[in-house]
């Protein structure tokens, strides 16, 4: 897995894993601690066509539901199935082990409007 330095970040608070026609897409550590507590992810299924920006899976925790949307358009062609049985690994390491989903990119020019991890963390106040 790549670093968090190497990642690719969204306003709405996903990562991108860089590079190839596969990517990683996860949910950022900020995020995971204002939703605090995992207990639960409705991954899609593989197969499943996504366009940029729409909602393409679900986390929960005792607090909060909350979307997850799609960096860029594509195809699900992984979910990581860990998260079934321990959803509280998103907790603990969400940009290694607790990567959601995987996605064969259609239009690798979406990540053009995308963040650096350090102008994320401008924008989120760190």
């Amino acid at each position: 897995m790549a670093s968090s330095s190497e990642l690719l970040f969204t306003s709405s608070h996903e990562w991108l894993q860089p590079g190839g026609d596969v990517r990683r897409i996860g949910i950022t550590d900020h995020a995971q601690h204002l939703l605090g507590d995992i207990v639960y992810t409705d991954l899609p299924k593989p197969g499943k066509q996504v366009k940029k920006g729409e909602a393409i899976l679900v986390v929960e925790s005792p607090k909060a539901a909350a979307d997850v949307y799609a960096p860029v358009s594509g195809e699900v062609v992984e979910v990581n199935g860990a998260l079934e049985g321990e959803p509280s690994i998103i907790n603990q390491d969400p940009y290694g082990a607790g990567w959601l989903v995987a996605i064969r990119v259609s239009n690798p020019g979406e990540t053009s409007g995308m963040m650096s991890e350090a102008d994320y963390k401008k924008s989120i106040g760190e």
